[in-house]
C-alpha cells in the first residue's frame, strides 16, 4: 500500500462554523480536518474550499467564519492542513 493509499477521515470541529459543509458569507467551504494543529492557540487546521474559484488551502478553525480565498479575494496564506507520514 503506498502513503497516498491510507484514506484520510475528515472530521467535524466542535462548533457550527467548523462544521464540513459551513459555507461562510465570503464563499469559503468547511471540509472538516484531520487532526493536524493549526497555527492558532488550540484549535485544527482545517481544510478549505473556496466555491468561488475551487482554490483548497488550510484554515485554522477560529478564521473559518471570516476567511477569505488567498486565490482570488486576496487573503492570508493557507497554511497546512494534512498529515506527514513518517516512515
Amino acid at each position: 500500500m503506498n502513503e497516498t493509499d491510507i484514506p484520510i477521515e475528515w472530521l467535524d470541529g466542535s462548533g457550527e462554523t467548523v462544521e464540513i459543509g459551513y459555507l461562510n458569507p465570503n464563499g469559503q467551504q468547511c471540509a472538516g480536518h484531520c487532526g493536524v494543529p493549526g497555527t492558532d492557540h488550540g484549535p485544527y487546521a482545517y481544510k478549505t474550499e473556496c466555491t468561488i474559484c475551487g482554490y483548497v488551502y488550510g484554515t485554522n478553525g477560529s478564521d473559518m467564519f471570516e476567511r477569505h480565498c488567498p486565490e482570488c479575494q486576496g487573503g492570508a496564506p493557507g497554511i497546512r492542513y494534512w498529515k506527514i507520514n513518517k516512515k
